[in-house]
């Protein structure tokens, strides 16, 4: 069951719940993460603590992750009110199992979180506030989670450079901005009652990178910068001003080194209308770009796609097709996730084809060099979708992410397109237990196709999503009983597709 309520809760619910057996049904997923199951072992040399671990999450899919998280961990995660963002306690023995976590974008360990922050009124006091905060908040333990996700990351491989978590809010007036202050340079934590400078009166400068010519003391210092991401309109300072300031307080309390680009560490301000959160972030880029290799025009990021899979719940042995597979995301995705089914990914643009194989060719190398045997589930094919080559009644899920009219197609031409899809897609799902996940922005044109195909296809669900700033949803459909050819909406759609093939033919005879 998935429980929501306020973060602090979350830090009072107990352990007791993480078993070995989570652990054991979280690591054996196919692909899941590179780290080995060793790497538990480096965690377990020091003390056993409990943290709250936070994550951003594909909005809409709020409580699929939560699953995902009672089912691999096995604890509750809370769902913030900050639309896209969930929150689970760990202990740090157990830390490995958040990066089998697919349906995350970002992880990030908390280091504390006010439900209720009351602002100043003047936006002066307000920061002086927030430069104060630093000095207060406890570091040890997320610092020490900082260092243990060091530890499992270093088996994968040295970081390249810095790059910011990106989280995205649906509200109205957000801001994300990186903190930019270089002051002293020192790796250890400095009491703030040494003789410092104020954080107010620190200049905003250029971020200072690595020379060849620094020494070798100087390249050891401790890297940082602060992302805050704000959103609300009754605050009086800006992201820029709260990072600023509030970075300006950690680089004197700590004595680290501000970098935006080769940072080593990536404090974040999370601040929600009346909600802060401080974190410190556990992942270098977003774990949506997984399994993609070669990008298309409208790629859909591997945790939205996980989302889309999980909704349909894939049972062994089901054939899966995506007949818009662009570049193979959802496809691919399954075909690691939920590995027991297979997945026919089809599109009728040559291009998009080629590069749904080469990002099947660079998972399975990618498999074959950690010394997996086994190859992918899935296949591709060129096809037109409103004449897919597959026996009737031969599919038992279709997922796909339908042309928005945006970047690709257009509105107009989506009504005539969603209908003709809907019939053949009805024709070569099973009846009564076939399913269809589709994603669409045109949620106009999609409603009305759906209603005249009301004989072949029931609506079961919908879930809201933010895709790359457009409102669009997840359409989650039932086959009917109904026998393919038999209904009046599909002998009304038969006559005109033969009514429409007939004047065409008479017009190129003509």
């Amino acid at each position: 069951m998935i429980i929501q309520l306020n973060l602090s809760s979350v830090r009072k619910q107990s352990m007791s719940s993480q078993n070995d057996e989570a652990s054991e049904q979280s690591s054996n997923a196919v692909g899941s993460s590179s780290i080995p199951l060793s790497a538990e072992l480096d965690v377990l040399t020091g003390d056993i603590f409990a943290v709250t671990i936070g994550a951003t999450v594909p909005t809409g899919f709020e409580h699929t992750a939560a699953e995902e998280v009672k089912e691999k961990i096995g604890v509750d995660a809370c769902i913030s009110k900050d639309h896209g963002r969930i929150y689970f306690p760990i202990t740090t023995d157990k830390l490995f199992q958040v990066h089998l976590l697919r349906s995350v974008d970002n992880l990030f360990v908390v280091v504390e979180e006010y439900e209720h922050y009351h602002f100043k009124d003047s936006k002066e006091e307000t920061l002086v506030e927030l430069q104060q905060l630093v000095s207060k908040l406890p570091w040890t333990n997320a610092l020490e989670v900082w260092k243990l996700n060091r530890t499992l990351k270093k088996r994968k491989g040295y970081r390249k450079g810095g790059n910011g978590t990106k989280v995205k809010s649906n509200s109205e007036n957000v801001e994300t901005t990186e903190a930019n202050i270089d002051q002293q340079e020192l790796p250890e934590l400095a009491p703030a009652s040494e003789g410092q400078v104020k954080a107010e009166g620190m200049p905003d400068v250029e971020p200072t990178t690595q020379t060849s010519g620094e020494t070798p003391s100087e390249a050891k210092v401790t890297r940082f910068r602060v992302t805050c991401n704000r959103a609300g309109d009754k605050h009086s300072f800006s992201s820029n001003e709260a990072a600023r300031d509030f970075g300006g307080a950690v680089q004197e309390f700590f004595q680290w080194k501000a970098d935006m680009t080769k940072f080593d560490i990536e404090v974040l301000l999370n601040i929600q209308k009346d909600e802060v959160v401080i974190g410190i972030a556990l992942t270098e880029e977003s774990l949506h770009r997984r399994n993609i290799s070669h990008f298309g025009p409208t790629t859909l990021r591997s945790t939205l796609c996980y989302g889309m899979l999980r909704l349909c719940k894939p049972q062994l042995s089901d054939v899966i097709i995506d007949p818009m597979c662009g570049t193979g995301a959802i496809p691919l995705e399954g075909a690691i996730e939920f590995n027991s089914s297979f997945y026919i990914a089809g599109d009728n643009y040559d291009m998009a084809v080629k590069r749904t194989v080469n990002n099947i060719c660079h998972i399975q190398k990618r498999m074959a060099d950690k010394g997996s045997a086994f190859g992918l589930p899935i296949d591709t094919v060129q096809w037109d979708l409103c004449n897919l080559p597959m026996r009737t009644s031969s599919v038992d899920i279709i997922i796909t992410d339908m042309p928005f009219g945006k970047r690709m197609g257009s509105k107009r031409k989506n009504w005539d397109l969603y209908p003709s899809c809907l019939r053949e897609m009805a024709r070569v799902c099973r009846p009564a237990s076939g399913k269809a996940v589709l994603l669409t922005q045109d949620k106009k044109c999609f409603s009305k196709a759906v209603l005249r195909m009301g004989g072949l296809w029931r609506k079961l669900y919908t879930v809201w999503v933010n895709v790359g700033g457009l409102h669009a949803a997840v359409y989650l459909l039932k086959r009917t009983g109904a026998v393919f050819g038999q209904t009046p909406e599909d002998i009304h759609e038969s006559q005109g597709t033969v009514k429409a093939q007939g004047e065409k033919d008479d017009k190129e005879f003509s």
